[in-house]
């Protein structure tokens, strides 16, 4: 399989639930591997807002019309940033 055919595939959990849809492919050049899916157009039910994520390829278990992950987690949150956080960045460039 070609890594641009994954673009567009719809990918399920194990247990038949809609995740969202392949927008990008991120690869390992060094080992020469795909390292993550990026997916898009989210499952609100799963990641907050619907928006994108990246999951790691070792997660994929199955690969044909559609995408099937061996794991995905119950619930994907957006972190905001804390300003203590902001400031040790910021101490660090």
């Amino acid at each position: 399989m070609e890594i641009t055919e994954f673009i567009n595939l719809p990918v399920y959990t194990s247990k038949g639930r809609y995740v969202g849809e392949v927008r990008d492919v991120l690869i390992d050049i060094e080992e020469k591997k795909i390292d993550k899916l990026i997916l898009t157009d989210t499952n609100k039910e799963f990641v907050e807002g619907g928006m994108d994520v990246a999951v790691p390829y070792r997660w994929v278990s199955a690969v044909g019309d559609i995408i099937i992950l061996s794991y995905f987690p119950e619930r994907v949150e957006i972190r905001e940033e804390t300003e203590e956080e902001e400031e040790e960045e910021g101490g660090k460039k």
